[in-house]
């Protein structure tokens, strides 16, 4: 498991952003386009606000989310609202959004269209996952409905529900986590750093995080 460790946040937050920029940099070289993946919530926003700003040929970076709650964008509880505000700005507006939301009152309804969306756009560049206390990772959750479909099944999304989860939520495929060419894990503080260590010795069921860590480089900071 590789662990780079930072003296604060904010560091954290502007040495991420540059690795990823130079990451879809080099890809953007040597390819048509490239393709990140990055979660909600307030974690990442401060990496985020100077991602955005990265000198690079957004028109061809396809930016996605690594999970999305079954919510409309004016929801606060919707992820791509955060994105539109702190990522998808600057010179990153120029980028193309593959969104997975898509209107229906379910997500089982518009997995068809969700994967015939998603199979141009892959393999990612660039991966960033956050983790939770319970070592869910995108919207793998441990004890949610569709675990073992999420973790080893074919499909490129798939739809979850949760104790805990206030609505239903669709998330990237553990395949796809683990196709990524470049993959990132940000965390904070010390209970997610005891987290993302116990997840070690855990099975992919208990601590769904689990699948990248043989994939992905851990980024933390205490505060």
């Amino acid at each position: 498991m590789d662990i780079v460790e930072y003296p604060d946040i904010e560091m954290m937050m502007m040495d991420l952003a540059n690795k990823l920029a130079g990451e879809l940099r080099s890809a953007l070289d040597h390819n048509d386009f490239a393709s990140i993946a990055v979660p909600g919530g307030t974690t990442p926003g401060p990496m985020f606000d100077s991602l955005c700003a990265a000198d690079l040929d957004w028109s061809r970076v396809n930016v996605m989310l690594t999970d999305e709650r079954w919510v409309p964008e004016t929801s606060e509880r919707s992820n791509t609202r955060l994105l539109r505000e702190r990522l998808l700005t600057d010179r990153a507006s120029a980028a193309r959004y593959v969104p997975l939301y898509t209107g229906t009152d379910t997500p089982e309804e518009s997995l068809d269209a969700l994967e015939a969306t998603l199979k141009p756009v892959l393999p990612l560049t660039v991966l960033l996952l956050g983790m939770g206390t319970d070592m869910h990772t995108a919207s793998i959750f441990p004890g949610a409905d569709r675990l073992d479909d999420a973790l080893h099944g074919h499909a490129r999304v798939v739809p979850m529900r949760a104790p805990g989860a206030p609505e239903p939520r669709v998330t990237l495929s553990g395949m796809v986590l683990r196709d990524a060419i470049n993959a990132h894990i940000l965390i904070t503080g010390a209970e997610k750093r005891e987290a993302i260590e116990r997840a070690r010795h855990l099975s992919a069921e208990e601590a769904p995080v689990s699948i990248m860590l043989r994939h992905a480089t851990i980024h933390w900071a205490e505060s």
